[in-house]
């Protein structure tokens, strides 16, 4: 039986995605408030409802006989051809569900139909449908390498009898200089345009100065003038065939125009237009899907990547919290490379190297490996450092600097011999480092906790966070060195396995790392059990956790003075003095920690006892075991050779110490951010009573810089609640998007005409995926892909797949029995703690999320990081 959605459904601009590409733009035009003849989408799925489903597994030929034989209902063409009061004639065109992508056009591909009276748009419809199914449509995705399923929406659109159509570029589609617009006209309709029938006139804007090529137009496409609708062509009078289709402020109209639209969609746009009655309108917009390397040598290339640094700084980070580790990041690198023996003169000349060592692009922090590279080059060992720092940030492609960066051979020899004795000393003296580093972290964050924040003005806030900067983190040194030296010994750990040949397991330095019982990061799960467990032995709080939101929880846990309900709340007071600011998001200022609201750890707890996890295989040590495997395979290896058993052991000795203590660190500048994050949430509350702004919790859209300047008179912007509404207007944008790709190549000023979204590196793949191994173990299960992992309460034993992960994701960890990131490198926090845990885990697998769905089920094996497909769900 056929089945049938009402037209209203039909028509509206709800149905997400299943309307393409090219409507979803028109919809964009629309809300841009430009002119856009009146249009109607049916979406995908509704032409589906119009037959059986049996038309979803036929062949090509049954499709196209099926939609042949379709009747549209006569009520819905009705209903649709109502919204159009007046209109005498309609185009009829298709919106691919791929078309118009930043990748693919499909352009000229499918069927579109002009001047279609009123009684052939059902029959019209159906041609436009059929057209999906062609064979050069087949063959065009089959080119393309377009895996995706195939469907189309229709577009039914008020046909305008135009004097003058045209196609425009927002660059030159000849040789790719983004200075020039090029813009072609002719008169009538541009079907001869598209076509190729028709001469047209070219135009070309550089600078707001039109150059012309005007040709001789003999012939226009217009409206036949039969009752039977369609074009017919005709003579030019002879008066116009010589003369611009355009006037000059015609063309700097559309290119004012392309410009409006290259900022709007991030990129140069490739329009249809048309002129009526003097009125310019805008028929269509798409991404301009060709590359040009001829011009990418325009200047200022920058590689950005976000492999490592998406752990940290998930989704979208607001402006204060960039603002806040853009400088930090700055100070911290400068101190590091004084302290590694760069002269004061070198980080001088190379002050915009530090500056930018962080990107923003479109609300996402990103590294600009560019000048990470850049840094590196400062360092002798430029070769060595480089390899070493790609497997620590997890990036998948190698980015050499020029040659004229580097120090050449005679410098680089002379600064290692030189600084040889002053880096080993240091390696030396880094565990006395590291402790003192600690009493003067706890020392002052102690300090900081005695603070009354409530009675400060903004003034003293301000003071207090300067002198914190002053004294706590413009003296993150150890940590750094910590972090260099673990990305030395790490890559000299893998550097010595992969000598030593061990056949079937390629990743055996990551099963030496197993088992090492000082990583911090593991510590909440153990207290988080140990507090479920707590609950569970008690009938009344067990069917309390059951049955109750996390809110209510709280409150009773708060008012309750019985013994049972003083002792829990004790258990979790503590755990929120010592990891309560660990959480999803912990190094983002925006992020609300447990501090500020326990109900959110009690939703953990919850979940634990929910689902009986108050003993885990964390007790069962199977991180020991692959750790005693891999160190007998490695002393058969060097069996009867002690000096080489004494080399191997050393340095397994000190990548174990340097990774633990690295991920350690990590924690520690959780808890200093935790007290900046006071700090600011403070500060957002006194602006708020001052009406500086509307909300304690707008402070975040403002950077640190924008804070202090209106706090000591130098604000460029002294109404900051306008500020406030334009950065979260734009932050509402970003967080509709999609996210830019995880490494893409940008080229002049960032933000101008680049792509953000090539995801080239990043495509479906076609069968097994392949990552990282960094746990070993074979798992067959279902996957349960997780973007939100406040979203779910347990994994109930599924592999949990992901895009990266933060400290904040570990109390999920218990109920998986798989763990695989799309993001990360050997040294990310979730191959650190899966190893620890003994959860096999597979970090870095390109096109994952694209891959696998939740519901599939996989074999995943995490010690050669192999990735099957055995069912799709």
């Amino acid at each position: 039986m056929m089945r049938y959605i009402g037209v209203k459904t039909a028509l509206s601009n709800d149905q997400g995605s299943t309307i393409g590409g090219k409507a979803s733009n028109l919809f964009k035009l629309q809300e841009l408030g430009l002119n856009v003849p009146k249009f109607l989408v049916i979406p995908s799925e509704v032409l589906q409802n119009f037959v059986s489903d049996d038309l979803l597994i036929a062949s090509q030929d049954e499709i196209l006989n099926c939609i042949n034989e379709i009747s549209i209902p006569q009520e819905f063409i009705d209903g649709m051809l109502s919204q159009f009061q007046g209109v005498k004639y309609f185009a009829v065109r298709s919106s691919a569900l791929d078309e118009d992508s930043k990748s693919l056009s499909y352009a000229g591909q499918f069927e579109s139909y002009l001047f279609v009276t009123p009684v052939q748009v059902a029959a019209h419809i159906k041609l436009v449908w059929r057209s999906a199914f062609s064979r050069r449509i087949i063959d065009y995705r089959k080119q393309n390498q377009v895996t995706s399923e195939m469907g189309i929406a229709v577009i039914v659109q008020e046909m305008l009898d135009s004097e003058i159509s045209g196609v425009a570029f927002g660059l030159n589609p000849v040789n790719g200089n983004r200075h020039q617009k090029v813009i072609n006209s002719v008169y009538g309709l541009g079907e001869g345009l598209v076509s190729g029938q028709l001469n047209s006139d070219h135009f070309t804007v550089e600078a707001d100065i039109v150059s012309s090529e005007i040709a001789v137009k003999e012939e226009k496409f217009v409206l036949d003038d039969n009752s039977k609708g369609g074009t017919v062509c005709v003579a030019v009078d002879l008066v116009d065939q010589s003369s611009a289709s355009l006037s000059d402020k015609q063309v700097l109209e559309i290119s004012s125009l392309l410009d409006r639209l290259a900022i709007h969609f991030n990129g140069p746009q490739d329009i249809e237009f048309a002129y009526r009655d003097g009125t310019l309108y805008l028929l269509q917009t798409r991404p301009i899907t060709a590359t040009f390397s001829a011009f990418e040598d325009r200047g200022n290339y920058i590689l950005w990547d976000n492999s490592n640094i998406i752990e940290s700084y998930p989704g979208i980070t607001k402006p204060l919290t960039f603002s806040f580790i853009s400088q930090s990041y700055e100070n911290a690198y400068k101190l590091f490379c004084a302290f590694m023996g760069v002269s004061a003169k070198s980080i001088s000349a190379n002050q915009r190297v530090f500056i930018n060592t962080l990107g923003l692009i479109r609300g996402r922090v990103y590294y600009n490996l560019k000048t990470w590279y850049h840094m590196l080059a400062l360092l002798p060992g430029y070769s060595i450092n480089a390899r070493f720092m790609e497997k620590m940030m997890g990036v998948k492609e190698r980015f050499d600097l020029p040659q004229s960066y580097r120090l050449s051979k005679a410098q680089a020899w002379w600064s290692i011999l030189k600084m040889g004795v002053q880096m080993y000393r240091r390696f030396l003296s880094l565990p006395r480092r590291r402790k003192e580093f600690m009493i003067l972290l706890d020392s002052t964050i102690d300090k900081y906790k005695k603070i009354d924040f409530d009675e400060k003005d903004s003034k003293e806030l301000m003071d207090l966070y300067l002198q914190f900067e002053f004294t706590l983190l413009n003296e993150w040194k150890a940590p750094l060195l910590n972090d260099f030296f673990a990305m030395i010994w790490f890559g000299l750990l893998q550097k010595n396995c992969e000598k030593l040949e061990i056949k079937g397991n390629p990743n055996i330095h990551n099963d030496l790392l197993c088992g090492s019982e000082d990583i911090i990061s593991v510590q909440p799960i153990h207290r988080c059990i140990a507090i479920a467990s707590l609950v569970d032995q008690d009938v009344t709080l067990r069917q309390q956790f059951v049955e109750w939101d996390e809110q209510r929880i709280w409150r009773e846990l708060k008012e309750n003075t019985s013994a049972k309900y003083q002792e829990l709340r004790g258990e979790i007071d503590r755990y929120l003095t010592d990891f309560g600011e660990r959480c999803i998001g912990e190094l983002k200022l925006e992020t609300v920690s447990y501090v500020q609201d326990p109900s959110k750890l009690i939703r953990i707890i919850k979940s634990y006892v929910i689902n009986g996890l108050t003993a885990t295989r964390l007790s069962d040590k199977v991180e020991h075991n692959v750790r005693e495997q891999a160190e007998a395979l490695v002393a058969e290896k060097l069996k009867g050779n002690f000096f080489k058993q004494w080399k191997f052991k050393k340095t397994l000795n000190r990548a174990r110490e340097l990774v633990s203590a690295r991920e350690n660190l990590r924690y520690e500048r959780t808890r200093a951010f935790g007290v900046v994050r006071q700090i600011f949430v403070h500060m957002g509350r006194e602006f708020s009573t001052l009406k500086v702004i509307d909300d304690p919790r707008d402070i975040f859209f403002l950077s640190k810089e924008e804070i202090f300047a209106f706090i000591e008179g130098r604000s460029i912007n002294v109404n900051l609640k306008t500020l406030v509404d334009l950065r979260k207007n734009e932050y509402l944008q970003f967080e509709q998007e999609s996210p830019p790709a995880e490494r893409f190549a940008t080229y002049g000023p960032v933000y101008v005409f680049n792509d953000f979204y090539d995801r080239s590196k990043a495509n479906l793949l076609d069968g097994d995926l392949k990552g990282i191994g960094c746990c070993p173990g074979i798992v067959r299960a279902k996957v349960r892909v997780v973007r939100d992992p406040e979203s779910i309460s347990s994994l109930e034993g599924d592999i949990l797949v992901t895009s990266s992960t933060d400290p904040g994701w570990v109390t999920l960890f218990p109920s998986a029995s798989g763990i695989i990131v799309e993001r990360g490198s050997l040294l990310s926090h979730s191959a650190i703690v899966s190893r620890e845990m003994g959860i096999p885990c597979i970090v870095g697998v390109t096109g994952l999320l694209a891959t696998l769905n939740t519901g599939d089920e996989i074999e995943m094996d995490g010690s050669t990081g192999m990735i099957k497909i055995m069912h799709t769900a």
